[in-house]
C-alpha cells in the first residue's frame, strides 16, 4: 500500500537524512557501539546539513517549519540503517516541544542556535531510581533561594546523558501542592554541583549514551525555569503524546526493516536444497507480518496527520504506542526464528535488532500504562 502523506519537499529531505546516514553513521555504528557512545562531531555534522533545528525559528538557526513528517523521516532514516545509539529524535521529538512551548525569548535565544547547530546536545531527566512511570513520585527537589534554584537529588536512564548539554530537569518545587508542585528546570553542562554517573551497560542500544544524573546543592540562575513554576507536570502530560508517537514511528520503521533483512537472508540460505523462503511455513510467517506492519503504518501515518493538525489524542497516542512495539517485539523475533542459528550470532544485523527491541515496549511508558491510560479514557 503506497504512502501518501508525504510531499516533494518530504522526499527531498528524506534523500539528505538517507544519504547522512549511509555516509556519516552506518559505517561506523559498529564502532560506536563498543565505545558505548556517539561521537559529538556527528551532531554538529547533521546541524550542518539542517537535521537538528528543521522544527525551530529561523532567526535562531533553524528551518522555521514545525511539520512532524519531518521528524518521522529522520527516526525512518535511522532506523533503516540500524542506528538505534544516535540519539538525535531525543532533540527533535522530545526536547524540542519544550523549548518551542515554554521557552522564554530570551532562553531561546541563548539555547536554540546550539540546538540546531548540534553545538548543544540535549536531554530530558524525568525517570528516578525510585520512579518510573509513576512521574507523580519523583523526588529530585528544586528550593527557590533569592534568584536562584537549588537543585538536590538524581536521575537515571537518562538518554543523551553524557554528552548532553543542557539537561531539562523535571524537579519538586512544591511538595504539598500535589502534581501542581513540578517543575522543569534547565541546567547546563559545567553547572557546580552536577555530575554525570555511570553511562549505563545496557542489553541493547549500546551506542547510545544512557547515564544516571546526580545534582548536589545545584544553583541554577531563576530564569532556567522552563514555563511556569508549578506547571511542569502538566507540560509533561502535554508533550508525552507526541513522544509516544516518534516511538510508534521507530516501531513500524523497525518492523519493515526487520522483514527486509530477513526476506533477503530467507531468499539466499538454502536447506534441503531449496531456499528457505521457499517453504510455506517461511511464506506464512512473513505474509502474516507484512500485513500486520503495512496495518500499523496506517495507523502510524494516520497519527502524524492528526498531530500536524493538533488533534492527536493522550488515549490514540497510547494506542499507538503499545501496539507498534509490541508489534516491533513479535516481528523480530519471528524474523530472528527464520534466520535460525544464525540468527543467534551477533554479526547478524537481526541478532542486534532483537536486543535493540526490547526497551520499546518499556520507555516512554510501559505497555500496561498505555492500557491503563486507554481504559480510563473509556470511563474504566
Amino acid at each position: 500500500m503506497k504512502r501518501t502523506i508525504f510531499e516533494a519537499d518530504h522526499e527531498a529531505f528524506r534523500d539528505t537524512v538517507r544519504t547522512f546516514c549511509e555516509k556519516e553513521i552506518a559505517p561506523n555504528h559498529e564502532q560506536w557501539e563498543k565505545d558505548g557512545i556517539v561521537p559529538r562531531e556527528v551532531w554538529t555534522k547533521a546541524g550542518e546539513l539542517g537535521l537538528l533545528g528543521f522544527m525551530m525559528p529561523e532567526e535562531h538557526g533553524g528551518g522555521g517549519i514545525q511539520d512532524f513528517r519531518y521528524n518521522a523521516i529522520l527516526s525512518e532514516e535511522i532506523t533503516r540503517v540500524g542506528a538505534s545509539g544516535v540519539g538525535f529524535v531525543i532533540q527533535t521529538d522530545l526536547v524540542s516541544g519544550y523549548l518551542l512551548e515554554y521557552a522564554t525569548e530570551e532562553q531561546k535565544a541563548r539555547w536554540l542556535p546550539g540546538f540546531c547547530s548540534g553545538e548543544t546536545i540535549t536531554a530530558i531527566a524525568m525517570t528516578e531510581p525510585g520512579t518510573g512511570s509513576d512521574l507523580q513520585g519523583i523526588k529530585t527537589r528544586a528550593v527557590r533561594e533569592g534568584d536562584e534554584w537549588v537543585i538536590n537529588g538524581s536521575k537515571t536512564f537518562i538518554t543523551n546523558g553524557i554528552n548532553a548539554d543542557l539537561v531539562l530537569v523535571v524537579c519538586q518545587t512544591n511538595p504539598e501542592a500535589g502534581a501542581g508542585g513540578f517543575s522543569l528546570i534547565a541546567v547546563e553542562r559545567g553547572t557546580p554541583g552536577f555530575e554525570r554517573g555511570r553511562n549505563l551497560d545496557k542489553i541493547g542500544l549500546k551506542a547510545q549514551d544512557t547515564a544516571e544524573l546526580f545534582f548536589e546543592d545545584v544553583r541554577v540562575p531563576a530564569e532556567n525555569l522552563l514555563g511556569e513554576e508549578g506547571k511542569g507536570f502538566i507540560y509533561l502530560m502535554e508533550n508525552l503524546p507526541q513522544e509516544r508517537l516518534s516511538i510508534s514511528i521507530v516501531a513500524a520503521a523497525a518492523c519493515r526493516a526487520a522483514i527486509d533483512m530477513t526476506l533477503d537472508y530467507v531468499k539466499e540460505r538454502k536447506a534441503f536444497g531449496k531456499p528457505v523462503g521457499s517453504f510455506q511455513n517461511s511464506r506464512f510467517v512473513l505474509a502474516e507480518l507484512q500485513t500486520e506492519a503495512q496495518i500499523a503504518q496506517v495507523f502510524v501515518d494516520e497519527s502524524i496527520t492528526q498531530h500536524n493538525r493538533g488533534d492527536l489524542t493522550v488515549s490514540d497516542a497510547a494506542m499507538g504506542k503499545w501496539w507498534t512495539t509490541e508489534l516491533q517485539k513479535k516481528t523480530v523475533d519471528k524474523c530472528l526464528q527464520l534466520h535460525g542459528g544464525y540468527g543467534y550470532m551477533s554479526e547478524y544485523p537481526i541478532s542486534k535488532a532483537y536486543l535493540d527491541t526490547r526497551i520499546q515496549t518499556i520507555y516512554g511508558g510501559t505497555t500496561e500504562i498505555m492500557k491503563e491510560i486507554i481504559g480510563r479514557t473509556m470511563g474504566l
